[in-house]
């Protein structure tokens, strides 16, 4: 192999994961996360069968049967919870689809949850996804105007990675919403 050849390979091969991080850090549409929010949940809870929101977040397997969708997009920072304000394009994606959910289900209820890496001890991941929810409950609120009445938060730690490693990975670092109001008294 000349040497042309190998530098080629060698850019090709750097590019690929700038590539495969930029395409997965952008945030899905207003309409997709829409989409995904308002689906019938995949299990059917009887009225008499439903639970507090303290009751909800405790429990797996309702949170899985409820219409969500992952926002990697917001990629927090290691060790914060803050949103810049560049990202705040991204957030009105979420704001927008929230608001479309809202007209079409006027009791519409979405559960923030907040999560973060396997690195660090288990309490201050703890309240490091607590605050990643907090902050993006805040900006939905202040900056968006999504009644703070339909956004619950809850935040899971290193509980949940998308990606079981025990090594920093900007792919845990994430928020999802759920709709939980098929599920909650």
């Amino acid at each position: 192999m000349d040497r042309r050849h190998f530098l080629l390979g060698l850019a090709v091969v750097a590019a690929s994961p700038a590539t495969a991080f930029a395409q997965s850090t952008s945030i899905p549409s207003s309409n997709e996360i829409m989409r995904q929010l308002d689906a019938a949940p995949s299990l059917e809870v009887a009225p008499a069968n439903r639970v507090t929101i303290q009751d909800f977040r405790k429990r797996p397997d309702l949170r899985w049967a409820a219409p969500s969708i992952d926002i990697q997009a917001i990629n927090f920072e290691f060790g914060s919870a803050s949103i810049p304000r560049s990202e705040y394009r991204k957030v009105f994606e979420i704001a927008d689809a929230l608001s479309d959910v809202l007209q079409r289900r006027r009791r519409a209820l979405f559960l923030i949850e907040g999560h973060t890496d396997a690195v660090g001890s288990r309490s201050s991941n703890q309240l490091l996804s607590e605050r990643r929810a907090a902050s993006l409950k805040r900006v939905l609120v202040n900056e968006f105007g999504i009644p703070s009445r339909v956004l619950e938060t809850v935040g899971y730690g290193k509980d949940y990675l998308l990606i079981n490693t025990s090594r920093e990975d900007w792919r845990n670092r994430r928020v999802t919403l759920r709709r939980i109001d098929d599920f909650v008294r």
